[in-house]
């Protein structure tokens, strides 16, 4: 094995080891012997992955490139991962080389759904939807789904946020022949300082923005330190957002959940009408995250593409179900045939 690889073998038979979600460890599929993190940690590639922890150069020399020539996606694996095709577009992926730059995460979620169970939740998906086309729904289509780890921004931050609005209060009551209306006007102020807990923006570019935020969110209590050993056997992709693309859209995020969370303490009142808001960040933190989804991809006979994600911590599932034009158009005559033969039945009950 060359100075630059990090494989981590199994101390029983030298196989290579893999992260099994099911048990939270990491399983040789050699000889099915199974290693807890603090196990592996004592072994030769964990010292020199301990040795490298936090280091960019490191994680990058360790890391290998993919470059799908069709669709332009990047793709991170490990040294042990062997990719032949490209899960966005289904099309042979290259390899591209040595990663640079400083791509080092800080923060993980392991997976926690197993390929198996992964595969199973996308089965029961595609047979909700009746129209969709046989060979989506099939063993062999859904055995293709790949465990992917996306790249997000995930941030806390401390504001002091205020918001000033105008606000009445009516009232209105009758006495003898007579309606009276009472309308009294408020200066209302409220402020506070609010913390932020992981905020999660998508780390890249395209497409797959909104299919990302579709799984979100993932438990805070689920996030651990970067550790490279829980790549093993996973892709992962490559970031192209930095934190200071991110900075006007973290603002109106924050803006919008400030100005959310001040108005629900506005009570009370007949109207409300906002005048003023703002707030000022008193703290931040951000935390470049590996985060786990189960991909799928599916190509209909058009050529069109269609990705489903599976988050792959919580299960949830986010994408569009492909429809069968044949199954669709059977489904309209059928459903025309039928009303016709209703409406001539009930045509001969009136004879």
């Amino acid at each position: 094995m060359s100075n630059s690889t990090l494989i981590y073998k199994c101390p029983c038979c030298d196989a290579g080891l893999i992260f099994d979600p099911d048990t939270a460890s990491f399983k040789c599929e050699f000889c099915l012997s199974t290693f807890t993190e603090q196990e592996l940690e004592s072994t030769e590639a964990g010292k020199k992955a301990r040795e490298a922890e936090g280091t960019s150069d490191s994680f990058c020399s360790h890391m290998n490139e993919y470059h799908c020539p069709s669709c332009g996606a990047q793709i991170l694996t490990d040294e042990s991962t062997a990719a032949d095709f490209c899960y966005f577009c289904h099309n042979p992926v290259v390899l591209f080389g040595k990663l640079s730059g400083a791509l080092a995460p800080s923060k993980i979620i392991p997976f926690k759904y197993s390929k198996n169970e992964a595969m199973a939740k996308f089965e029961e998906f595609a047979k909700q939807s009746r129209f969709a086309p046989s060979d989506f729904k099939s063993k062999a289509h859904i055995e293709k789904i790949q465990g992917v780890y996306f790249p997000f921004w995930v941030t806390d931050a401390l504001t002091d946020s205020s918001i000033k609005a105008r606000a009445t209060k009516v009232r209105r009551w009758y006495s003898g022949d007579y309606r009276y209306t009472e309308t009294s006007f408020y200066d209302v102020l409220r402020r506070a300082n609010i913390s932020f807990d992981d905020i999660v923006n998508s780390a890249f570019l395209g497409a797959d923005k909104e299919m990302l935020e579709g799984i979100l969110p993932f438990p805070q209590d689920a996030y651990l330190d970067f550790n490279m050993s829980y790549l093993s056997g996973f892709s992962a992709k490559k970031r192209d957002i930095e934190r200071a693309d991110l900075a006007e859209h973290f603002k109106k995020q924050l803006a919008t959940y400030s100005n959310s969370l001040l108005r629900a303490k506005i009570n009370g009142y007949t109207t409300v009408n906002v005048k003023e808001s703002g707030y000022k960040i008193l703290k931040s933190h951000w935390d470049y995250s590996l985060l786990p989804v189960w991909i799928l991809t599916y190509r209909n006979k058009r050529g069109k593409v269609f990705t489903f994600a599976m988050n792959g911590y919580t299960g949830k599932i986010y994408g569009e179900r492909p429809l069968s034009a044949k199954k669709v158009a059977i489904s309209s005559g059928l459903t025309g045939f039928l009303a016709g033969l209703i409406t001539f039945l009930g045509g001969l009950l009136l004879l």
